[in-house]
């Protein structure tokens, strides 16, 4: 008997040995990222909505509890409901067409007879560049304006078009054409990457089985097999590119940012961020732009939500 329980003591106290042990490896791979969110994610957070209840003019200090005062200043305030306006229209525009150029790539790719490598490798190369480098690149080579600019360069070769000012034009808003190309460049690989990563999970013998009924033209193959078993990723992209509509900032930033002084474009083409951005930083008023920063964050969460609840919500079989 006294062998017995000594056993079982022995036992017991190797696994509250194995356990601790367990429990110090898992909050040294751990503990650095949970002190990462705490200290650069959620911190700065709980400080920015306690900013967003105080006046905070000139300071990020604690100065002057307002309440929801800077939230119902920013909610009445013009400029910003028509930078949440332009956003909208914006993001109606992007996102659908994003998302169709990412798949038609996605479909041309994964159908190639050759170099199916190659031309991911080519179309997804422009995810790793800055926003900041690619808007300056589109500004000051692509569309500069001058006659040897590469857009100008291209429609004088090709139809002996004089020069036009892409950035510095309202009407026709040529601006439009630079914003809109950009942001294609800079994320229709990654989304075709994930859309050839969706195709390739449909089972092949699927494929197979449709041709043994006739389904012999890949039109077909794509609107009854591949296109309604891609739903989970559609409604992947279709969310995240929203999200990321909704926070553009340096491409407008960096591309506009010329005519700012001038006015004009700057009124017309100004998303929420933007606009937070010369409330808090140029005129200092920051518990006013992290007010509005909370209520975009807010809208970007309806959002979201609703467009889930519209298609149905992610990890549903068709």
């Amino acid at each position: 008997m006294a062998i017995t329980a000594s056993a079982g003591t022995t036992a017991a106290t190797a696994n509250k040995k194995r356990r601790r042990k367990d429990a110090i490896i898992f909050w040294f791979m751990v503990g650095p990222v949970v002190l990462g969110l705490l200290f650069f994610i959620f911190t700065p957070i709980v400080w920015g909505f306690l900013v967003s209840l105080h006046k905070s003019r000139g300071t990020v200090n604690l100065e002057e509890y307002v309440g929801l005062a800077n939230y119902y200043n920013i909610l009445t305030d013009e400029d910003y409901l028509k930078s949440l306006l332009f956003i909208t229209q914006f993001s109606l525009f992007i996102v659908p067409v994003t998302y169709a150029l990412s798949l038609f790539l996605a479909v041309m790719v994964q159908n190639a007879a050759w170099g199916k490598g190659v031309f991911r490798t080519i179309f997804f190369m422009p995810t790793a560049i800055s926003y900041v480098i690619a808007a300056m690149i589109w500004r000051m080579a692509i569309f500069s304006g001058l006659p040897y600019g590469f857009a100008n360069w291209i429609i004088w070769v090709t139809a002996e078009i004089e020069p036009i000012a892409w950035i510095g034009t309202i009407r026709p808003p040529w601006h439009y054409m630079v914003l809109v190309t950009v942001r294609l460049w800079l994320q229709v690989g990654f989304y075709m990457i994930l859309f050839i990563a969706g195709m390739q999970d449909i089972p092949q013998e699927m494929y197979e089985a449709a041709r043994v009924d006739g389904a012999e033209s890949k039109w077909t193959l794509f609107r009854h097999i591949t296109f309604p078993l891609l739903r989970n990723t559609s409604i992947f992209v279709l969310l995240v590119n929203l999200v990321h509509a909704f926070q553009a900032f340096a491409e407008f930033y960096n591309i506009l940012g010329a005519t700012w002084t001038a006015g004009g474009l700057l009124s017309l083409a100004r998303p929420p961020l933007l606009y937070l951005y010369q409330v808090a930083m140029n005129q200092q008023f920051y518990g006013t732009g992290t007010a509005g920063a909370f209520i975009l964050v807010l809208i970007i969460f309806v959002v979201t939500v609703i467009q889930s609840r519209l298609t149905g919500g992610l990890g549903k079989e068709v």
